[in-house]
């Protein structure tokens, strides 16, 4: 306890340089928990996007292709499913339900996603949890409009404002379908998921705001189809993006995919999420293992600096250690005094750097779950982290005992001759 006591009061002698050394360890400690509570959420958040969907079909293209634009939104479909394709494989006897997807369009920068009720009736996210609506209801009429959480909350929509959808995708557009407003019935609550971020309307609206559009382009006036005109008009779809399947036995998965892959009237894929996720997560995880490798040899230099400014306060404090030891003190207190100053610096380093660290995940939570979907929840600090902040002080002690050696080895008289 002494030792301790005069270690303290040591480091308060020279405050201005302790600082700066628990300042840069208090840093690097933040950036490594950082990252690796990053790396953590990103990964639930990746696993929590869709659950209980045993298949997505879309065209034939690449998993991960299917798995970013059916899912995550990003991305857009080499080709079309059509619809007589998607209602055989529907009405299939092993086939419990289906969710259709249609994308193309968006509303200021957010995807337009055109499907049917049975969306909110069986989608899933983060196990088992369905969807819910914080306001409204699901859309009834052609031109209702469902709205993610983010949506509502960044362009401040509330029940029965009315939306335009631009036609394509970018955050401006000068292609609307401004002749077929939709109108707000629905908002969901949050899932920090792209849900979040996705205006939903019925596969027949999507119809009906493409009905006299041809290559990118609506009809010539005279020649255009207004909202109410377009009601009375046959707005099945010809085809849609992709959909979603949920089995009625886990067992005919395999089977139906691999039926579903060797189709032989259009070229399809069907992937199962579970799969593609960690495929997905394998290919990101390349850029996560070296974001760990960098915030390491970032702690690393952080313990350097520290090993550095005791190192070079030795040669300042030789008379200290002498008197140290003209008052009764062994070299191995001289000894035991240093370890324990690096030791003290390490672990209120540390201390410091987890309050900086929970303090900057507060911040930027929300700014990461309303623009990547990352949901960041604070927790306490895992087994993992607890065993790495360990880590740190082990090996800030370990580094203490080159100073400590070298203070171990001067005499009483080193420190009490004059150099010149």
């Amino acid at each position: 306890m002494a030792t301790l006591l005069l270690a303290l009061r040591s480091i308060w002698n020279r405050r201005t340089t302790a600082l700066l050394t628990i300042a840069a360890i208090a840093i690097s400690v933040a950036l490594l928990l950082g990252v690796q509570k990053m790396r953590t959420s990103a990964k639930e958040s990746f696993a929590n996007t869709v659950s209980g969907v045993d298949l997505i079909v879309g065209a034939r293209s690449g998993p991960l292709n299917l798995l970013l634009y059916s899912v995550f939104r990003v991305g857009d479909a080499t080709a079309n499913v059509s619809w007589d394709s998607y209602q055989k494989i529907a009405r299939h006897p092993d086939v419990a339900w289906t969710i259709p997807i249609s994308l193309g369009d968006s509303h200021r920068g957010y995807r337009v996603l055109g499907t049917t009720p049975d969306y909110f009736r069986h989608y899933r996210y983060a196990g088992d949890r369905d969807l819910a609506f914080a306001s409204g209801k699901p859309f009834a009429d052609l031109y209702d409009t469902v709205l993610g959480a983010d949506v509502a909350s960044q362009l401040g929509y509330k029940l029965g404002d009315p939306v335009v959808i631009a036609h394509g995708l970018g955050h401006v557009s000068f292609a609307e379908h401004k002749d077929k407003p939709f109108r707000v019935v629905g908002i969901l609550a949050r899932t920090g998921t792209p849900v979040d971020r996705t205006v939903h309307v019925s596969l027949e609206a999507i119809t009906a705001i493409h009905i006299d559009w041809q290559s990118g382009m609506q009809a010539m006036p005279g020649q255009r189809v207004d909202a109410e005109q377009a009601r009375a008009m046959e707005l099945t779809p010809t085809s849609i993006t992709a959909f979603m399947v949920g089995m009625r036995s886990k067992v005919m998965t395999f089977t139906m995919q691999r039926a579903v892959n060797e189709y032989r009237m259009e070229p399809l894929l069907a992937i199962i999420p579970g799969v593609a996720l960690s495929q997905l997560w394998q290919l990101v995880g390349v850029a996560d293992t070296a974001l760990m490798v960098i915030a390491g040899f970032v702690v690393l230099a952080g313990l350097l600096g520290m090993l550095t400014a005791i190192l070079t306060s030795l040669n300042e404090r030789r008379r200290e250690m002498a008197i140290l030891r003209s008052v009764g003190a062994r070299a191995r207190h001289v000894f035991t005094l240093l370890v324990a100053e690096a030791g003290l610096l390490a672990t209120a380093g540390v201390a410091a750097g987890v309050a900086v660290a929970y303090l900057a995940m507060w911040a930027a939570a929300p700014l990461l779950s309303n623009r990547y979907g990352i949901f960041v929840q604070i927790t306490g600090l895992s087994r993992y982290d607890l065993a790495i902040l360990a880590g740190i002080v082990c090996a800030a002690l370990l580094m203490g005992l080159l100073p400590a050696w070298r203070a171990y080895r001067n005499t009483l008289s080193d420190g009490l001759t004059i150099r010149v």
